[in-house]
């Protein structure tokens, strides 16, 4: 027999725990899912220690619940989960741990979604259960599995390889030769932590690359409040450019479309630099091509070069298999073949049948604690738009990263 809800959440990160606590100010029964034994495990496990909130603290507020007015501008990994944990407590937010969901259908004839999951707390097979629900909230994260590309001879490695979210410092790798192979916020961070800790420090650069810093990011929020996106977008890559120099000349690729224009594409987030570029241009982090194989401890790249590593990290993101389990047809599907948000749907929070996504357009937790309000005033009927709220919207989908 199927357990029956009001509304299925599926996913307990912060997008999923923002959608619990807007439903449960409005006093809307839920029940949320979470394939791991804990709440937000990407941020209580997976997360690097020097990692910190990239822009204001406002803006990683969760609904109903403001951040701590002590805190500093940006916050730490430790304090952010702190404030998770305070709000699961505050709404009495209790998932139901250890359900990865195989299938999610909805059934015409009932008009209910009919979700399958597998309890895995025990591990191997585990017990199927089956939920069934008239609204289904599709709050996965856009940082869901860790995705590890194939090398050609990766086997052969003789030293250590983790994602990006096995890496917690780099004590362990003073004075080694430390490989990282991506160059987005978590690459970049990683190689200076890395280098900070004595590591002898390279990373892969395969594409171009927007470097802005903080207070870029906050100046370029405050002008497209006055001036128009593509002017608020040329002042900040004047900035850049002034700020960090020609950075070509140390091998990374110059982009051709600004930060914010490549994030809405492409999805390419801009790169806040926290001084991994001063080290790349005094020599202790060197900028590397992409990799063609690897042979033993050697890596060669594409350029034809090679070196010996000690270790690799992969940070080299994540893969969203919502698409997998979302048993819908393609022309209803609200979810593109990334487990992203369409951009051809308006409203990037609604579906149809009582779908809704929490968190999967790129928009941050801001564009997340947006989604959640949104769903759980649909479901009770108030109004979702307005001028203002539209405005947040449109900044959240900019500068978010």
């Amino acid at each position: 027999m199927s357990k029956e809800a009001e509304v299925i959440i599926v996913g307990g990160g912060p997008s999923g725990v923002a959608a619990a606590g807007a439903l449960s100010s409005l006093s809307i029964p839920y029940l949320l899912l979470e394939r791991a034994n804990c709440f937000a495990p990407l941020w209580q496990r997976g997360a690097y220690d020097r990692l910190h909130i990239h822009l204001p603290k406002h803006t990683c507020q969760l609904p109903h619940v403001p951040v701590p007015a002590d805190w500093p501008k940006y916050p730490p990994k430790s304090l952010f989960v702190q404030y998770l944990q305070e709000y699961v407590s505050h709404f009495g937010i209790n998932p139901v741990y250890s359900r990865s969901v195989e299938s999610a259908s909805y059934d015409e004839a009932s008009g209910r979604w009919r979700v399958v999951a597998r309890d895995v707390s025990k591990g191997g097979a585990g017990v199927v259960e089956e939920y069934s629900t008239r609204f289904l909230v599709v709050a996965t994260g856009e940082s869901c599995d860790a995705f590890v590309p194939e090398v050609e001879g990766m086997e052969s490695f003789p030293g250590k390889a983790m994602h990006s979210t096995e890496y917690k410092n780099g004590k362990e790798f003073a004075k080694k030769k430390v490989l990282v192979v991506g160059s987005g916020n978590s690459g970049m961070e990683i190689a200076l932590d890395l280098a900070d800790h004595g590591a002898i420090t390279s990373i892969v650069v395969r594409s171009p690359v927007n470097f802005v810093t903080r207070e870029m990011l906050n100046w370029a929020i405050v002008l497209v409040k006055y001036l128009s996106f593509s002017w608020a977008e040329r002042l900040t890559m004047i900035a850049s450019r002034l700020w960090f120099g020609d950075m070509s000349k140390y091998g990374i690729p110059k982009p051709k479309e600004g930060p914010f224009t490549m994030k809405m594409k492409y999805g390419k987030y801009p790169l806040v630099d926290v001084g991994t570029c001063a080290k790349i241009r005094s020599g202790e982090i060197q900028v590397l091509p992409a990799v063609k194989c690897i042979r033993g401890n050697e890596v060669v790249f594409e350029n034809g070069h090679s070196d010996s590593f000690d270790a690799i990290v992969f940070a080299t993101g994540f893969k969203r298999p919502t698409k997998q389990w979302l048993k819908v047809k393609e022309e209803d599907c609200i979810l593109n073949d990334d487990g992203i948000v369409k951009p051809s749907y308006p409203d990037k929070w609604k579906g149809k049948n009582g779908l809704y996504c929490v968190g999967l357009s790129r928009r941050g937790f801001f564009g997340a604690s947006l989604d959640a309000q949104s769903v759980a005033k649909r479901h009770k009927g108030a109004a979702v738009t307005s001028p203002r709220y539209r405005r947040k919207e449109i900044a959240a989908e900019i500068f978010a990263v």
